[in-house]
């Protein structure tokens, strides 16, 4: 009965990665007008996927299931835990509006287990956290190189066939949605194939399937939604940003990092945009909120793994005291930090005092 309830676990956050990331590979192309319907970048972006997590999934499956934590103490107890904390955090993000990375969620909900039971594999986990700000930084810079030689190109009058650049943006989001494929199926999959209810190959497939089945059925409203926000840019700096992202992730998914695909993507539009637009655009609130999440998202999950298997597992209600504490008293000390910046702007404005 367990191992149904992780597996359909698994399957939904499976289909809501499909939903709210990789359906964003095609956003640019259906943006840039490249792909007219949605329901065609739909398809051909779970091909993508699909495609992506049967080619080269498996490294990264491995590093869910076996390289943070020993893979011995991945009971199906443990593994509904990390499921569950995952797919919690994603879940309570969308309620209020914070974009996590799956990838990073994952991760986290692994390292809370790891951390209960004091089993982690720091060095690995190490390696992982240096890459997940090498990678968006590498890819800010590349499409800043990148976008400064496309408007130089420009400056001097060269023009570009809109009708193959057209095609090249649309192979550009299929290469995108083929990384996504290859990196981010195994965090749905991937405690599964730890906990032994699932092969590597068998994980890959049921995964690939689902994420796609998702991005189908789920992600026209992420695709809608990015496909707006993304109009300001030319096809041209859209192949720069999909080409970007999609190398980056692929090279990490052969060597089996975890790497969130939305935030190499946002790092490789703020490159094309200090291209364009100066340096200024690094001081707005949107880098800002991007390193929070960077912050946030991982410790979601880790704290929600950690408390569950102290809870639950362990019945150890007193090793939860502290850390609880801790998280109510830095929300209390943040709001109240809010209601006294309201305050004071309140008496700056209106005059006077309490």
């Amino acid at each position: 009965m367990l191992e149904l309830v992780a597996i359909l676990i698994s399957l939904f956050f499976a289909m809501n990665i499909g939903a709210s990331g990789a359906a964003a590979s095609m956003g640019v192309a259906y943006g840039a007008g490249a792909i007219p319907k949605a329901r065609s970048a739909l398809v051909i972006c779970a091909i993508g996927i699909l495609a992506g997590a049967i080619s080269g999934g498996g490294e990264v499956v491995k590093t869910i299931s076996s390289g943070i934590v020993p893979q011995e103490i991945l009971t199906i107890n443990l593994v509904l835990i990390v499921l569950v904390s995952a797919t919690s955090s994603l879940f309570l993000a969308n309620i209020i509006g914070i974009p996590l990375s799956t990838s990073e969620v994952t991760v986290g909900a692994v390292v809370g287990v790891g951390v209960a039971y004091q089993v982690l594999y720091v060095d690995s986990l190490m390696i992982i956290m240096m890459f997940w700000v090498l990678v968006p930084v590498t890819a800010l810079l590349f499409t800043w190189i990148l976008g400064k030689g496309l408007y130089a190109l420009q400056k001097r009058g060269y023009k570009f066939d809109q009708k193959w650049i057209a095609y090249i943006l649309i192979i550009a989001g299929f290469f995108e949605a083929f990384s996504a494929g290859m990196n981010n199926v195994a965090n749905a999959v991937g405690p599964l194939v730890g906990a032994g209810l699932l092969s590597v190959t068998n994980g890959i497939w049921m995964g690939g399937v689902f994420v796609a089945l998702g991005t189908v059925l789920l992600g026209k409203q992420v695709l809608e939604t990015n496909g707006k926000r993304i109009t300001r840019f030319t096809k041209i700096e859209g192949i720069l940003i999909s080409t970007t992202g999609a190398t980056l992730v692929l090279v990490s998914s052969l060597y089996g990092l975890p790497i969130p695909l939305t935030q190499v993507t946002s790092s490789s539009i703020i490159g094309i945009g200090v291209a364009k637009n100066g340096r200024e655009i690094l001081q707005k609130q949107i880098v800002k909120k991007i390193v929070k999440i960077w912050i946030v998202s991982p410790l979601i999950s880790l704290s929600i793994s950690y408390f569950l298997v102290k809870l639950f597992i362990d019945s150890d209600v007193y090793s939860i005291i502290v850390p609880l504490s801790v998280i109510v008293s830095t929300i209390a000390g943040i709001s109240l930090m809010k209601s006294i910046n309201e305050e004071r702007r309140s008496v700056h404005e209106d005059g006077g005092g309490i």
